[in-house]
């Protein structure tokens, strides 16, 4: 069975880690790209392919600024990841809970 592309859909792109760094970092404001280089200490031409791929299935915007490129978010393309991944979260408090249940009634008797 073939690998799918990580420039497939967003929950590929996010599966690499520099792209989350990236997502991470311009998540509450536009951001250039030398200003991504800089503060995540990666490489320039690592960068512009990691935000061709997040601009590619939608989980960044950019902007023109004069020669810069500014990036951002794109909010409602992440929603879906974050419904996703939030049917763990609750699978995680249940387990939690139930490791507090048990851990409770083990000290009671």
């Amino acid at each position: 069975m073939s690998r799918v592309a990580t420039t497939a859909d967003a929950f590929n792109a996010v599966g690499e880690p520099s792209r989350r760094d990236i997502l991470n970092y311009l998540v509450l404001q536009e951001r250039a790209v030398g200003e991504i280089v800089s503060t995540l200490r990666l490489g320039q031409p690592s960068v512009s392919k990691h935000l061709r791929v997040l601009r590619d299935v939608g989980l960044v915007h950019v902007r023109r600024d004069g020669r810069r490129m500014m990036y951002r978010t794109n909010a409602e393309a992440i929603k879906p990841l974050h419904e996703w991944t939030g049917t763990f979260e609750r699978y995680w408090k249940q387990q939690l809970h139930r490791i507090k249940d048990r851990a409770e009634s083990e000290t009671g008797k």
